[in-house]
């Protein structure tokens, strides 16, 4: 008789200092336990993941802008007038690894994150800036779109409408066991 044994693949848990969001949140859905999930997202604890998971999961916190598709582009950069961020989004995420200028390296060093960015969202949801009108919010959050990494940039659009496990199985539940910390409702 032969003994079979299951060999276990660990998966490396490590991502290079300052991670881009997306990138954090690849690693957790790619973990097979939600014990793993809530590691990883444990591991990359910050503001700006907190504050982007609780806007998408939080159901007090009222996005103030349309729902639906978000008009994206750069007419240099895509090349064409139309389009939305989530067609240009699919033309660059063709496969695992986007080209940009030759390499996803030089995508990262052109383009901004939503750790830079996350001061800023206030402006997007119900409270956070009242004096600001529609038009502006609207503008606002294209041109922080824009000048996002187009995966950053699918996470914000998905999240103002709080659509983020749609492309990340990530739940209410793991974020709550992640951070203990985040009290839930009372945001609007």
């Amino acid at each position: 008789m032969t003994s079979s044994t299951k060999k276990k693949t660990n998966v490396n848990l490590d991502l290079p200092p300052n991670p881009f969001m997306y990138e954090v949140l690849d690693l957790a859905v790619k973990q097979r336990s939600k014990a793993k999930k809530i590691e990883v997202l444990q591991k990359y604890s910050s503001d700006h993941v907190k504050v982007v998971l609780v806007w998408n999961f939080d159901e007090s916190v009222i996005s103030l802008l349309p729902p639906g598709d978000v008009p994206y582009g750069n007419l240099v950069e895509d090349g064409s007038s139309n389009g939305n961020l989530s067609q240009k989004i699919a033309n660059r995420t063709k496969g695992d690894s986007i080209a940009y200028n030759g390499t996803e390296e030089n995508l990262k060093a052109q383009k901004s994150s939503i750790a830079n960015e996350y001061s800023k969202f206030y402006n997007f949801v119900k409270g956070g800036n009242p004096s600001l009108n529609s038009i502006k919010r609207e503008l606002m959050f294209i041109n922080i779109l824009e000048g996002l990494h187009p995966r950053e940039a699918e996470i914000l659009a998905l999240v103002k409408d709080k659509r983020l496990s749609e492309r990340y199985k990530i739940t209410k539940d793991i974020v709550s066991e992640a951070y203990p910390d985040i009290s839930w409702g009372g945001r609007s």
